[in-house]
């Protein structure tokens, strides 16, 4: 069984913001799998559904990005899964442009308070996670004001077909499949960066 964990902030005046797109990308696959969120859970609201063959659970923390680590652990311990290898953590990341992925197997928590709070109380930095780009912070901006806020038009549509693929790399993991889809889509984030840099010599 996986827990696929989406990282956000409950409560309206947070929906649709760069902060939320963990839930975002729950949404997306529980769209896609007809699978319905709203069973309340170890301080999450969760969904039991099937991906490729494997038992998941979906879930949503509601404890406010800062304690997300409370609800993951809870969740993990009841569900008897191993954190290093069942669960994945889908979060935002300033440092990727908008609806571009980066998968990892582990690492730090790189300033995100959700992570921070699950290497915390996993006592483990080891687990599987798909950061989802929300693009880099203006220089004039606050950080906590620019993940709060919501996203343009041109990047609304951006971060839709950035859901999409996130949606595909959650099926060729919980497959298996985690090295390929780190090349799929960590490859692809790459190829993009250095068109785009021979497009800006060129132009």
């Amino acid at each position: 069984m996986f827990i696929i964990a989406g990282l956000g902030n409950p409560g309206l005046p947070y929906e649709g913001t760069r902060h939320n797109v963990g839930f975002d990308v729950i949404d997306a696959i529980a769209d896609e799998y007809n699978i319905s969120v709203d069973y309340r859970k170890n301080r999450a609201l969760i969904g039991k559904g099937i991906i490729e063959g494997q038992k998941v659970i979906l879930a949503k923390p509601q404890t406010y990005m800062n304690l997300s680590g409370e609800s993951i652990r809870g969740l993990a311990d009841y569900y008897k899964i191993d954190e290093e290898a069942e669960l994945i953590v889908i979060y935002d990341d300033v440092s990727l442009d908008v609806g571009q992925l980066r998968i990892r197997k582990k690492g730090s928590a790189g300033g995100h308070n959700g992570i921070k709070s699950i290497i915390s109380h996993l006592g483990t930095d080891v687990f599987l996670r798909i950061k989802v780009g929300v693009g880099e912070k203006p220089k004039k901006y606050d950080l906590a004001d620019y993940v709060l806020g919501h996203f343009s038009k041109e990047e609304r549509q951006q971060m839709e077909e950035g859901y999409h693929r996130a949606v595909k790399a959650v099926e060729m993991m919980v497959s298996g499949e985690i090295e390929a889809a780190m090349n799929e889509f960590n490859r692809k984030a790459k190829k993009d960066a250095a068109r785009s840099g021979e497009e800006t010599k060129r132009s």
